[in-house]
């Protein structure tokens, strides 16, 4: 029988992961071999431990789910990672797959979909839990009906930082300590940011920010 495969989990509720460990561990063929509570973690587990794949929570501190896929995705080319949201949200779901994921899997059905997740995963193949498509479909013919633009991802991954940063009330000083940066280069992203999303103040940073999965609502 070959070895199972070995999964990292990252979760910021220790309860969510306890249940999705379980989950997987009931599977012959899967086992957590290394647990994360924010993305920054999980990204240092990626480079200490032999993982196969990454199970990754698109909304955790200090370095969000999505933040660590782009990472994980730049230093490990290949290693499979599946998204884990509460979210049913468009938004969150081409976020995830353009920072590398393969899948998207929502909390609320994960112990129907996250075993087949992982499974299409180590194949090789894209997972798409069941309904996205009518509401990606149903979304899109109602923002056309609204005149809407659709949403493109336009932001660099340090602006997607700072954007982080603002959104949970950090000062320009904090930011700029955060990132080991200077104020001036805050200001500098901050005013990129503004103008290519065409936004004006702090409050809609916010609110593109949770659209985005940066941070929690």
């Amino acid at each position: 029988m070959p070895d199972p495969v070995r999964i990292l989990l990252a979760d910021d509720h220790a309860l969510v992961r306890q249940g999705v460990r379980m989950i997987l561990d009931a599977q012959p063929d899967l086992r957590v071999v290394a647990e994360a509570g924010d993305g920054a973690e999980a990204v240092e587990l990626v480079r200490t431990e032999e993982v196969d794949l990454a199970v990754l929570d698109v909304a955790m501190p200090r370095m969000t789910g999505l933040q660590a896929a782009r990472e994980i995705a730049r230093r490990r080319e290949n290693l499979p990672i599946l998204m884990l949201s509460m979210h049913d949200n468009e938004q969150y779901f081409f976020e995830s797959l353009k920072a590398g994921a393969s899948g998207y899997v929502l909390k609320s059905v994960a112990d129907q979909d996250l075993v087949a997740a992982v499974r299409a995963a180590m194949r090789g193949e894209p997972f798409v839990y069941p309904g996205v498509m009518s509401t990606l479909v149903r979304s899109y013919l109602d923002r056309l009906k609204r005149g809407e633009r659709m949403p493109e991802t336009v932001l660099t991954s340090r602006e997607d930082e700072v954007l982080k940063l603002i959104a949970e009330g950090q000062s320009t000083r904090e930011i700029a300590q955060a990132l080991t940066i200077s104020p001036k280069t805050v200001e500098r992203h901050r005013a990129n940011i503004l103008a290519k999303l065409g936004m004006r103040d702090r409050t809609q940073l916010t609110r593109y920010a949770i659209r985005a999965g940066l941070v929690e609502p």
